[in-house]
């Protein structure tokens, strides 16, 4: 895995070093088109407080499902996994997304491939850094309108 090295966006922006790799599965190509480097750069470095290291990865069922089950208990893929390593003084995490699930999710929702992508790579993020919305109702608010304030600054509409 190599990590390339991203500028800066603007003055204070943090820095980012991604490494966005696809797995080999069918449909892959509608994913890649939807999750260009520069896009995924830009989302993710929107919900960063500080400077990154993230590796995003895109995985069909099997190994989503797999991941689930082997980290969290869980036996089915869900949308994302976040691997959280380090929050400070750099934020270190590897966010899994199965194109499955988020294929499905986002017609069922109504909404652009490319837009579901976005709101669970910032969810992802969010979650690198230590949100967190599972455990009490006041959290899962903050980090929601959190989460629509950010989207709405790439101009997305609000996920939920």
């Amino acid at each position: 895995m190599t990590l390339a090295r991203q500028g800066r966006q603007a003055p204070g922006t943090p820095e980012l070093a991604l490494s966005l790799q696809f797995a080999r599965f069918d449909g892959n190509a509608a994913h890649r088109a939807a999750l260009p480097r520069a896009r995924v750069t830009r989302w993710i470095a929107q919900a960063l407080q500080r400077d990154g290291e993230i590796a995003v990865r895109i995985v069909d069922e099997e190994e989503g499902r797999a991941l689930n089950l082997q980290f969290r208990g869980r036996d089915y893929a869900t949308n994302v996994l976040t691997f959280d390593y380090a929050q400070s003084p750099v934020v270190m995490a590897d966010l899994v997304l199965c194109a499955p699930v988020v294929a499905r999710e986002a017609a069922e929702q109504g909404k652009t491939l490319q837009a579901h992508y976005a709101h669970l790579l910032v969810h992802g993020t969010l979650h690198a850094q230590g949100w967190d919305h599972e455990t009490n109702e006041r959290d899962a608010l903050e980090m929601e309108a959190l989460e629509i304030l950010l989207l709405g600054a790439l101009g997305f509409a609000n996920p939920y």
